[in-house]
């Protein structure tokens, strides 16, 4: 672990370090090795509208495409609808976060928090339980499908530009989980690996144990 945050951990944060750092040592004494794979969550804004940017466009060529345009122009209730929307919305992003992870880990929902880190405004869902590298990239990539993708195509075969304009928000949204996931992919492991979510950072702590090790 990095030795000190930039950041003041919140009371939550603090035990959850803790509780991370018993785990820590448990694997480590099983001949685990730790590495780290989180992202500042400022540069992951940024690189989030790189790595999205092609889905954004595919969704909204394929909308007109099917629709022959965007629709008219959102009226004030318009957006203020689609504001409330997106607020709701990343509360359920979260909430799907929480319900993939959750689902498989052994002590299920009990290993299940959310916070959020003020200083960026970043709301966020963590598990405390390791999992497999697929059951990761899942909790971490189904946000974005239902929402992002799984909107688009209602949005795509409705009509209805609020929603999607609603699915692109949510695309962009999940851009960071995107980058980690991207990371996660091209990270090659040499023996036995599992994966926990980092306590308090965007990102994830991955252990692994050489197969000589074992």
């Amino acid at each position: 672990m990095r030795k000190e945050k930039e950041r003041r951990l919140t009371d939550a944060e603090r035990r959850r370090k803790e509780r991370f750092e018993m785990l820590k040592a448990d694997l480590e004494r099983e001949g685990f090795v730790a590495q780290e794979m989180t992202i500042d969550i400022v540069k992951a804004n940024i690189m989030a509208i790189v790595v999205v940017l092609p889905f954004i466009i595919v969704l909204a060529v394929w909308y007109v495409w099917v629709n022959g345009d965007l629709g008219a122009e959102l009226s004030l209730a318009g957006l203020f609808l689609l504001l409330v929307l997106s607020i709701v919305s990343i509360v359920v992003h979260e909430l799907i976060h929480g319900a993939v992870w959750g689902y498989h880990v052994p002590s299920h929902f009990k290993a299940i928090e959310f916070g959020v880190i003020w200083s960026a405004l970043s709301p966020y869902c963590t598990c405390a339980e390791p999992m497999k590298k697929w059951q990761y990239i899942l909790g971490s990539a189904m946000p974005t499908l239902v929402l992002g993708l799984g909107l688009g195509l209602v949005s795509i075969y409705t009509g209805q530009n609020l929603v999607l304009y609603l699915s692109l928000l949510m695309t962009l949204g999940g851009g960071g989980d995107l980058c980690i996931i991207l990371k996660l992919l091209r990270h090659k492991t040499q023996g036995e690996a599992v994966y926990c979510d980092h306590p308090y950072e965007l990102g994830l702590v991955v252990f692994e144990r050489p197969i000589q090790a074992r």
